[in-house]
């Protein structure tokens, strides 16, 4: 986000020196949007390669006075271009465009001017896995490609989108940092063998680290006789697809407990998820389905649109629900951690990570009640510190962790010194 003084000649006084004018140009038409004098506007570049989707995106977008869709492009090569050219805070970036599609322009985009990126994809498998590449790659978020039906609900679109933007648009400095210890990282991993070992957290040992929450920094515990906790279930929404990787790959095959997953994610998304992620960790990953004992060692992602609960019925149980139906997330993470606290108590380990909103709050309210313990991602480490702010805000956090360091954070919880 940028003050009015630090925009682009395109801002402007009006005669009254009470509002600013963005004016752009898009598809050859000048679009202005009024904006008060002291606050910040959001600056956007929507790229895709149909005419139809630019102007439904610049039109949903114009909606909200705080946000300038200061550019347009149709293939990556143009996206490229105008990233160096306007330093947008957000980017709104399609798949299939000719010239340079979507995942490679997002790679050049990261490792030249990172930030915030949201990828516009199909409900389908296919665009599923291609989305989940592009998370990995360095994508904030995601959105479902615009077609006329969704178009039908217009103010529900703008409002969710335009929130989105914003939250993303106030990580933009931290997505950066992120960046650059990664690259700090690499050139370490490069130069010296010792430091190329992530050890156990995933995290390389990099002098001049950007940021910690006060860090760990000591080696995954031994797991070895009876855990402390029973379940932990995981709580997230934006950023969390690699936030998820990073801490499950981190977890060795003999994890002790049985992890469960509500993360905000379509329905078509969550298989591949999972799917994705059993291939890449120590640890076992699957979609649960209907009721299921639950497995040492296993996670389970709730499906998209559907609830998990945790039932003790001797055995721990995972259950697949649509109840409550009215719920504002499928999955919701305060359904989780509330039957996680109802079924355990004090045996029940939360995580919340980086999402948007406060899903997850009662939840962990119901949790802490009954004996449970709370863990929340640091904000540094957040994609967007919502969901955590949340649960720290209102005191219900027992610890704060760096994503880095979560993996170890959790087995130290189930085997406290």
């Amino acid at each position: 986000m940028q003050p009015r003084a630090t925009l682009p000649a395109r801002i402007f006084l009006s005669s009254s020196q009470e509002m600013l004018i963005c004016s752009t140009v898009n598809m050859g038409k000048p679009v202005r949007a009024v904006l008060w004098k002291g606050d910040l506007v959001v600056t956007v570049l929507v790229v895709d390669d149909s005419a139809f989707i630019r102007r439904s995106l610049t039109s949903i977008l114009e909606q909200d006075k705080d946000i300038c869709v200061v550019a347009v492009g149709k293939n990556g090569e143009e996206a490229v271009d105008l990233v160096k050219k306007h330093d947008p805070d957000v980017v709104t970036l399609d798949v299939e465009m000719p010239r340079m599609d979507g995942l490679s322009a997002l790679k050049v985009i990261m490792e030249e001017n990172p930030c915030p990126v949201i990828m516009i994809s199909s409900l389908t498998s296919e665009g599923a896995v291609t989305t989940l590449k592009a998370l990995e790659l360095g994508a904030s978020d995601f959105m479902p490609k615009l077609n006329a039906g969704a178009l039908a609900d217009m103010s529900k679109i703008s409002s969710e989108l335009s929130s989105k933007i914003k939250a993303l648009a106030r990580r933009k400095p931290f997505l950066r940092l992120l960046h650059k210890r990664k690259g700090l990282q690499a050139n370490a991993a490069q130069s010296s063998p010792r430091l190329a070992g992530a050890g156990a957290s995933g995290a390389t040992a990099v002098p001049g680290r950007d940021f910690a929450a006060g860090g760990y920094k000591k080696p995954m515990p031994e797991i070895k006789g009876r855990p402390a906790f029973d379940a932990v279930a995981v709580g997230v929404s934006t950023g969390g697809p690699p936030a998820v990787q990073k801490l499950l790959s981190a977890f060795p095959e003999t994890f002790p407990v049985p992890i469960i997953i509500a993360q905000h994610m379509p329905a078509a998304f969550t298989g591949p998820f999972a799917k994705r992620l059993d291939g890449l960790c120590a640890i076992s990953v699957v979609e649960a389905q209907g009721t299921e004992k639950m497995k040492p060692g296993t996670a389970y992602v709730c499906p998209g649109g559907k609830h998990a609960r945790i039932e003790n019925r001797g055995a721990l149980l995972c259950v697949v629900s649509d109840e409550p139906k009215d719920a504002l997330y499928k999955p919701s993470a305060n359904v989780l951690f509330e039957s996680l606290g109802k079924a355990l108590g004090r045996r029940g380990l939360g995580v919340t990570l980086t999402g948007m909103g406060s899903d997850g709050l009662e939840g962990t309210r119901v949790l802490k009640q009954a004996g449970g313990r709370a863990i929340a991602q640091s904000e540094p480490s957040c994609v967007v510190y919502g969901m955590p702010k949340a649960i720290i805000d209102a005191k219900l956090a027992d610890e704060i962790v760096d994503l880095d360091d979560m993996a170890v954070a959790i087995v130290s919880n189930l085997y406290p010194a």
